[in-house]
């Protein structure tokens, strides 16, 4: 089995590479670079041995051909919710045409189902429970979540898009919500930071999140279908306080306005489409991520 891996050579990228290669499946990376040090840190070894292309998501052929070959694809590539508030144009051409070109590549080379990245930021606030996005990211990733239902009724495609809110741990550093990793950071560190915002988030671990687009990859699936991936729920103080009990004398804090997201959806880990394991406790993920950094 080789599955393509967009954006293999980012924070989430490095974790799903991991799980893929040492359950023996061949992956092809596809990304706009070609440095693999931070796969490196996180998947070791295996890094040097990924078939890596080089090449831009929104460049359809480029797409196409990474894909070629292929029998599975999960679709990770994407600018955050810094990048698209800044340049929307640039954002929507690699958030939903860089997407359009992912599922246009598999219908080109019928390869049957894609793995994609949604995002909590579907909801909004937690003031209204429907998907109402108060980002361009956001908004961008509904109309992901539309063309891949249209993919399924014009070609057969099936799909899965994840919904994870806060991504944490070993190797994230950048975007909105990088925050409680770097503190985590700092606290292995003994450096001084200060989260940028406040309030309550779904917080996920990567590795749950990896796994998660593991098992779908290897799940046949038919229908288009989303899951969120909220994990668990806690306020940036409580975040503060479980890595202040990790790292006694921590200097680490919380400040700044609350995400433009809520925490109201409901947590889909446990489905009827995945078989998946545990989720971490937050205690458990952010003690693994103080570790990563302490090494």
């Amino acid at each position: 089995m080789r599955v393509l891996v967009t954006g293999g050579g980012g924070f989430l990228g490095a974790w799903v590479a991991r799980r893929l290669t040492r359950g023996n499946t061949a992956v092809r990376v596809f990304e706009r670079h070609d440095d693999r040090d931070l796969v490196r840190s996180i998947a070791g070894e295996a890094a040097d041995d990924l078939d890596w292309r080089v090449g831009d998501i929104a460049d359809t052929e480029a797409v196409a051909s990474a894909a070629e070959g292929c029998d599975g694809i999960v679709h990770l590539a994407g600018v955050l919710t810094p990048a698209c508030q800044a340049d929307p144009l640039a954002g929507a051409r690699v958030n939903v045409l860089g997407t359009l070109n992912v599922f246009e590549a598999a219908r080109r080379h019928g390869i049957r189902q894609v793995v994609y990245t949604s995002s909590g930021g579907v909801y909004g606030t937690d003031e209204r429970d429907e998907r109402f996005p108060m980002t361009h990211y956001g908004a961008f990733k509904l109309a992901n979540e539309g063309s891949a239902r249209a993919y399924w009724e014009d070609a057969g495609i099936a799909s899965i898009g994840f919904r994870p809110f806060v991504i944490y741990g070993p190797g994230r550093q950048g975007g909105l919500t990088a925050g409680p990793t770097l503190a985590c950071r700092a606290a292995a560190r003994g450096e001084r930071y200060a989260i940028p915002f406040t309030g309550a988030a779904g917080m996920v671990h990567v590795d749950d999140v990896a796994a998660a687009y593991e098992a779908a990859a290897r799940t046949e699936l038919a229908g288009a279908h989303t899951l969120n991936l909220t994990g668990r729920v806690a306020t940036m103080d409580q975040v503060v306080a479980a890595i202040r009990v990790i790292v006694p004398g921590a200097m680490v804090s919380c400040e700044g306005p609350a995400l433009p997201s809520g925490t109201n959806a409901a947590n889909e880990w446990a489905n009827g489409l995945l078989a998946l394991g545990s989720e971490r406790t937050l205690h458990a993920g952010l003690a693994d991520t103080v570790a990563f950094y302490r090494r």
